[in-house]
């Protein structure tokens, strides 16, 4: 028997997420400080991308360290079944609550984030009508480019062919429209009939799709519809939740008023896992009311758990403190303006900029059809060149870097982004 960190020939053992395992080389990542991390090798990066869009307040932040020390010292973890809670869930599950862009909200906490509260979020949706006597409505919509993380509902709502076509109808009765046509949804709800459908997942701004602000009235239109049919609207804020759109919430931006958002990465800012399905209080009233005998039998091991939400209680004081929200309003047009010159490159497609701290650089379609292999190497110069960003649905780069981010860093993304494409073309 033989132990260690890699096989025989000295591979890797550890099997990266969405990465071909036969070729990777891997990067290892072992220390951070502020919009900065540092691999084993000694080589430093400017993290463009705040990991995976969720280390809003900077790497390295001793006192999210010292929260969860404190909180592992008293009361590391229980579990929240049936009648047991714990002090930082239900002082998180308030403050939560009362930055939630809804009245009267309920909060269900999940143990690995966002792609745990879509499952939440959906199972509930169907929950719901059960409660209130109209089972028959089962459909959930979504949309085209969606990303709603790789849980059995997120994978089936997802609107990425890539990520869904391995593993067949993982939930059944969902359905997408586009992600840019509200009369698609009004034209699927009325053949499918409004009796059948659950709810409508939406993201405010589509994130891992390729970053796409909703058009003009888009938002507001798919809203009404959905009220117009009774189909309950879920705002899927993994990604925009908890700041990066410059408010609390992308429902509070745009005046959704939903029925449940489902939230994660900002909520901690990634130092702890933890999820969130925050419910309105319609969706909540037929368990929450007195004398109910109805039940929401779904649940996690770590659901609620005392550490996460003591990081989350600690991360939300730190964006509040240092106004942070505030700074990603300030910084939206900077970034903007900064990147903007990109799309004048011949191998860019298009910017995309001008929501919160968000951004996506599209390699021009023309230069993928081209050279097929572009992206993965654009990601790979830009990386060398110190700075971290991903390919996004095969098509864009992306750029949703911490808030506490300088103007002189974004310059520096944008020069390296520059100096990347200048390369790649030859140049």
């Amino acid at each position: 028997m033989t132990t260690g960190t890699g096989d025989g020939a000295g591979r890797p053992v550890f099997w990266n997420g969405f990465a071909n395992m036969a070729s990777l080389q891997p990067v290892v990542i072992e220390g951070g400080e502020g919009v900065t991390v540092f691999d084993t090798e000694g080589r430093r990066y400017l993290d463009a991308i705040a990991s995976l869009w969720y280390a809003n307040v900077g790497h390295g932040r001793a006192e999210l360290a010292d929260a969860a020390a404190a909180q592992m010292r008293k009361l590391a973890v229980y579990q929240t079944f049936d009648p047991f809670s714990n002090p930082p869930a239900e002082a998180l599950a308030r403050r939560v609550a009362e930055i939630a862009p809804m009245q009267d909200a309920k909060v269900f906490f999940t143990p690995g984030g966002g792609s745990d509260a879509i499952d939440t979020a959906g199972k509930l949706a169907r929950a719901y009508w059960r409660a209130v006597g109209q089972p028959d409505r089962q459909v959930i919509v979504s949309r085209s480019h969606a990303y709603h993380g790789m849980n059995a509902y997120g994978t089936s709502l997802g609107g990425i062919p890539a990520n869904t076509q391995p593993y067949g109808t993982l939930v059944s009765l969902v359905e997408h429209v586009p992600w840019d046509d509200a009369t698609a949804l009004e034209k699927l709800i009325e053949q499918a009939g409004a009796e059948r459908i659950a709810a409508f997942f939406c993201e405010p701004v589509i994130g891992a799709g390729g970053v796409y602000a909703p058009p003009a009235g888009y938002l507001e239109q798919v809203r009404e519809i959905c009220r117009r049919n009774d189909v309950l609207f879920v705002a899927d804020e993994v990604i925009t939740g908890f700041g990066r759109l410059g408010a609390w919430f992308g429902s509070g931006r745009f005046a959704l008023d939903p029925d449940m958002i489902t939230g994660a990465k900002g909520l901690t800012s990634g130092y702890a896992p933890l999820g969130a399905v925050i419910v309105g209080a319609r969706v909540a009233e037929p368990f929450w009311r007195e004398g109910s005998t109805e039940v929401f039998r779904h649940g996690y091991t770590y659901e609620g758990h005392p550490t996460a939400c003591a990081v989350g209680l600690a991360n939300l004081e730190i964006v509040e403190r240092e106004g942070l929200i505030g700074r990603v309003a300030e910084l939206e047009p900077v970034l903007a303006e900064k990147i903007r010159p990109l799309a004048a490159h011949k191998l860019v497609g298009q910017v995309r900029a001008g929501t919160g701290l968000l951004a996506a650089v599209e390699i021009a379609e023309e230069a993928r059809a081209a050279d097929p292999g572009i992206g993965p190497r654009l990601v790979t110069e830009i990386r060398e060149r110190g700075v971290i960003t991903r390919l996004l649905r095969g098509v864009a780069l992306q750029i949703s870097p911490p808030f506490t981010i300088s103007v002189a860093e974004i310059e520096q993304i944008a020069e390296t982004f520059a100096a990347a494409f200048d390369a790649a073309a030859g140049g």
